[in-house]
């Protein structure tokens, strides 16, 4: 039997077979019910090999395996003598709790769970491609370059299409729906139509929210934006689209079921996404770009504090269109841009949390995760360490956030200017050097990238609780959503 000495060892470790009253699983735990958890040896049984770690929670003592929890379950119970009452959909344990903010976490961290390896693993090559080019062993026009580029940025681009199918998968639905709602939205051939010709028309002209109309669905006008890399939208066209697949499933006559479900779902839910989704989040992307133009007119710091403090927010719904355009507007009239460069140091804050999470925490899959995601946020690729390891963890996450605005109000103050676009992380540096040489701006940006990095750093470590008993982040399979 594959697993029958992690089945005996996981047996010995919760106390014996005489102290299991039953055992079930799910999709990814041993679900056990004890007479006296006391008797388990939680530590050992948390760095076991083939163990990811355990939850107390509900009267249930669990051990978290992965996704091959049913081969060891039937070990389990082969090995124990124990009675074989299968899986359970029981979510009793598992409903998230606490605020609005822990329960919208708990959500993202849970449909990113699946991904975080070749997350990790495709922020890797990206930051190496480009350290290849910055110390000239590649060209950014090399065959080798470009492949590898492909490689490591394929994940990001065509990032909404994963997310569609462990994002439909936690709201119930069916993952391939979720995936082909995804692709309709990333599909090239709409992305492109923008600069393929004039507009139809022009919606709301002389104000913040003008929009040129390219296409049109039954005459509903449509606002297009660039779905690629986008987090957001995605997720709230599966929530939708589970529920109106739930609804069809049981109206539909079970002969066309089959096809007449799917059919009918994406029929609803694409056009909706496209007509309603995609205007909120342009306009908003809009407003944001407006409000942070005149945020640094007004104040510097505050403009800086703003946009640093919150892009890795801006960045999770899509917002931080709003500010691209800006800087490319005024690269192309004035030669170089004030308001991006306020975001400059949440790479490094992002860098020193992960960093003090690599350190300290004693659980071996977050411990993982990290080494990868510290290493690509030096380079400016901030998903993996974002949706992996910070932002599960929570407080992580809110401490990048307030070290990111001390760096952006530090930059805002001395005014750091950015003269050419292009380059995140360690290989942004050159582009705040000043055409007549280094000035206080440049020297700005090493400041606060520095403090940002060490503030970070020293308050997860103080502060970032990321061994707090009982607490199980998403990323080790815990309380997110259904399991």
């Amino acid at each position: 039997m594959k697993h029958e000495q992690l089945a005996k060892d996981i047996i010995e470790r919760v106390g014996g077979k005489d102290n299991v009253k039953s055992v079930v699983h799910c999709i990814t735990r041993l679900r056990f019910k004890l007479k006296d958890e006391k008797k388990a040896d939680t530590e050992a049984l948390k760095n076991m090999d083939g163990v990811v770690t355990v939850m107390q929670s509900g009267g249930q003592y669990q051990v978290v395996i992965g996704n091959h929890v049913s081969d060891v379950y039937k070990a389990v119970v082969s090995v124990g003598g124990f009675k074989d009452e299968g899986a359970t959909d029981d979510e009793s344990t598992d409903e998230p709790s606490g605020s609005l903010f822990d329960r919208f976490i708990d959500l993202i961290a849970g449909i990113f769970t699946p991904i975080l390896g070749v997350l990790a693993a495709s922020g890797m090559i990206k930051g190496l491609n480009a350290l290849f080019v910055a110390i000239g062993l590649l060209t950014d026009t090399s065959g080798t370059y470009q492949i590898l580029n492909a490689t490591g940025d394929g994940l990001f681009y065509f990032l909404p299409i994963l997310l569609g199918y462990t994002a439909m998968k936690k709201f119930g639905g069916t993952p391939f729906l979720g995936m082909t709602i995804a692709m309709a939205l990333v599909y090239p051939a709409l992305e492109g139509i923008p600069g393929a010709s004039e507009p139809l028309y022009t919606l709301f002209s002389g104000t913040m929210f003008e929009s040129p109309v390219y296409i049109e669905f039954l005459g509903i006008p449509v606002i297009l934006m660039t779905y690629s890399m986008s987090v957001i939208p995605i997720i709230i066209s599966t929530f939708f689209a589970a529920k109106l697949e739930k609804f069809f499933a049981k109206v539909v006559p079970s002969v066309v079921k089959m096809f007449l479900v799917p059919m009918m779902t994406l029929l609803i839910i694409v056009p909706v996404t496209f007509i309603v989704i995609g205007p909120i989040a342009t306009w908003a992307s809009q407003l944001l770009g407006s409000f942070t133009s005149w945020a640094y007119d007004l104040s510097p710091v505050f403009a800086g504090a703003i946009v640093g403090g919150l892009w890795l927010v801006f960045v999770m719904f899509g917002l931080h269109w709003g500010l691209v355009p800006i800087a490319i507007n005024n690269f192309a009239i004035q030669g170089y841009d004030t308001i991006l460069a306020t975001m400059f140091a949440h790479s490094w804050a992002l860098a020193g949390a992960i960093l003090a999470v690599w350190l300290k925490s004693r659980d071996k899959k977050i411990k993982t995760l990290s080494a990868p995601a510290f290493i690509s946020s030096i380079f400016g690729v901030t998903e993996p360490g974002m949706y992996g390891v910070a932002l599960p963890l929570k407080r992580p996450f809110i401490i990048t956030l307030i070290t990111s605005a001390i760096g952006g109000a530090i930059l805002g103050f001395f005014r750091t200017t950015g003269y050419v676009m292009g380059g995140l992380g360690v290989f942004q540096f050159p582009s705040f050097i000043s055409p007549e040489g280094f000035d206080m701006g440049f020297y700005a940006a090493v400041i606060a990238a520095v403090l940002g990095f060490v503030l970070a750093f020293v308050l997860t470590w103080m502060f970032g609780d990321v061994n707090k008993k009982e607490q199980e982040s998403p990323v080790t399979g815990g309380n997110s959503g259904k399991k």
